[in-house]
């Protein structure tokens, strides 16, 4: 049946206000689990009117609880502005609220734009919070403050007596201000710390040289590390300068630290560690005949290369792919007075996981317990990752399970490494065994594990272990978002629980997520009456709008969505439903 052109271009205009008014009904409920009430508005093709049971009044009072600002503010003039309504001081008002962290309560005073130094130190004040260190490094570190406002925060922070004026509390602003690439505040920083008499120590300028070079300011840093007893009060001797060449390398400047090692040859006394660095530098590239020159070096100066000089020779070799060079020399470290330790052993480890040998990493496990030698975090590392890699699953919990035994405790990142390729195939039973083991021995899990763990319970039907999951998620404080609700409702639909994922999408709705449109059909497709509106019979609509009022807002906001999308497709529908059928749904979204 055909439709008139224009009366459809004014039904998808009339559609577009409802949109945009009706929505906001999604978060209005009467009672504590129920949904909402059928929104009650009228609609013409010319005016779009709205009850509103809100108290203004009441909210802006509510506000002006939270922030610095007037119930009723005065409204200058266009032409003839008063000045003095615009130097007038605001009452500071304390930040108070009992659901935010002591971090956001302090950040929160500089998202108020308060005018002055002294105004914006008293809403500080008036914080009333437990001052800490750890507190102040949460309030530099995160957020969005600019450098101005760091230190201005940082300035008010060392006055007050629970922040010791030492260099420990500067090296948290400078490491804040150089991550973030304000590199001129940091100077002004280091002026600072030198006029108020404060030493600086090794950390102040490992920390310093890192964000210059993470800056890409590589001149400035070898330049400022020229004047550096100036600068910092320190000498410039092997401690010193390995510090510098350690950050160049760390961050793929390996020719930098290679000119500078060799310009300031003869000038600063040279450490085994010196020759190290450079070694370490050229390994990551796999330059053999680089590091082979450094060697030649090193022990011309008198140095004997350690066993952390042939565990970055040994890496080397791996990256350039000479596997069997890498296992003559490793085979010749006792002839030339050097016991293989245990980093030696995880360099063979690496280059033969590498290739996929799995059994030469087995030899030289054994070859590394043989010998006394205490495998370390990275040796069950890659030893870990090697098994998972190549499925052998079971060898991988073995490992894991001997790494616990010997009292280890892995970081986030690592589990969530263990974990991730786990979720990639098979059932999810050897990612919940190293969840549950690392979680019992107080190894913190990241949220993207979490999410993980959540979607492929979801996916395998295991809704107990997946609840179960999920309120472990809450309890460490990590809240959930869209992607989470998705794994859950999907998960519950898969066995049938379709009422309680009516509840876990109500609550969705209620914190501002709405599922995605599969999620939605596959939860109200346990209602009859609900499949029949979504078919798209209407003989009995009014009667099932009126009895469930939470059916009719998904139904609602479904056929919503599907009117836009064909509004904004033109002549190419994403639905298949007739210009008639679109007619038909628009008279049921203005009941």
């Amino acid at each position: 049946m055909a439709i008139n052109p224009q009366s459809f271009l004014g039904f998808l205009s009339l559609t577009s206000k409802i949109t945009r008014y009706s929505l906001p009904h999604l978060l209005r409920s009467s009672i504590p689990f129920s949904t909402l009430d059928p929104p009650q508005f009228t609609t013409s093709h010319d005016d779009t009117k709205l009850p509103s049971n809100l108290d203004e009044d009441h909210i802006l009072n509510e506000l002006c609880n939270l922030l610095p600002i007037s119930p009723n503010p005065p409204i200058p003039h266009p032409y003839n502005h008063d000045r003095s309504i615009s130097n007038k001081q605001v009452e500071i008002r304390p930040v108070f609220d009992r659901f935010l962290s002591p971090e956001e309560k302090l950040r929160g005073v500089f998202v108020q734009k308060i005018k002055g130094k002294s105004g914006i130190e008293r809403a500080l004040s008036e914080c009333s919070v437990d001052l800490s260190l750890d507190v102040v490094a949460k309030v530099l570190n995160r957020g969005n403050l600019g450098g101005e406002a760091m230190i201005m925060f940082f300035n008010w922070a060392i006055k007050q007596p629970m922040i010791s004026k030492d260099v420990d509390s500067y090296n948290v602003v400078i490491r804040a201000l150089g991550r973030r690439k304000y590199i001129d505040f940091m100077v002004n920083v280091l002026h600072e710390l030198r006029v108020d008499g404060v030493s600086m120590n090794l950390e102040t300028l490992s920390i310093v040289m890192d964000s210059l070079v993470r800056a890409r300011r590589v001149y400035k840093a070898i330049q400022m590390f020229g004047n550096l007893e100036e600068e910092f009060g320190l000498e410039r001797d092997a401690e010193s300068l390995n510090v510098l060449l350690q950050c160049l390398c760390r961050r793929s400047h390996v020719g930098a630290a290679n000119s500078y090692f060799n310009s300031v040859k003869r000038k600063i006394p040279f450490n085994c560690m010196t020759y190290n660095v450079i070694i370490g530098g050229w390994s990551k590239f796999g330059r053999v005949s680089e590091m082979q020159r450094v060697f030649e070096e090193m022990e011309e100066d008198g140095f004997s290369p350690d066993c952390l000089s042939f565990s970055y020779l040994l890496e080397g070799l791996g990256r350039a792919g000479r596997i069997e060079d890498a296992v003559k020399i490793f085979g010749s470290m006792e002839e030339k007075g050097c016991v293989p330790d245990t980093n030696v052993c995880n360099a063979m480890i690496s280059n033969f996981i590498s290739v996929g040998d799995l059994d030469e990493c087995m030899k030289y496990y054994r070859c590394l317990l043989s010998k006394n030698c205490d495998p370390n975090i990275d040796t069950y590392t890659r030893m870990i990752s090697g098994l998972i890699k190549a499925s052998k699953v079971a060898d991988a919990l073995e490992m894991f399970n001997d790494m616990l035994s010997r009292g280890m405790v892995t970081e986030t990142g690592t589990v969530t490494s263990f974990i991730e390729p786990l979720c990639s195939f098979g059932p999810p039973h050897a990612a919940m065994v190293i969840y549950t083991k690392a979680r019992k021995v107080g190894c913190k899990i990241s949220l993207s594990a979490y999410k993980l763990l959540l979607m492929r319970l979801s996916r395998f039907g295991k809704c107990g272990m997946m609840l179960k999951i999920w309120d472990e998620m809450k309890e460490s404080g990590y809240s959930s978002d869209m992607e989470v609700y998705e794994y859950l409702i999907s998960g519950l639909c898969n066995i049938g629980q379709f009422e309680n994922a009516v509840l876990v999408m109500e609550e969705s709705l209620r914190k501002g997520f709405c599922p995605s449109r599969s999620n939605v059909l596959v939860a109200v497709k346990m209602q009859g009456d609900v499949c029949v509106l979504m078919a798209g019979t209407f003989e009995q609509a009014s009667s099932v709008l009126k009895s469930d009022s939470f059916q009719w807002e998904v139904v609602r906001c479904l056929w919503i969505a599907e009117i836009n999308c064909e509004a904004h497709n033109g002549d190419k529908p994403t639905s298949r439903d007739e210009p008639e059928l679109l007619c038909k749904k628009l008279d049921l979204v203005n009941l």
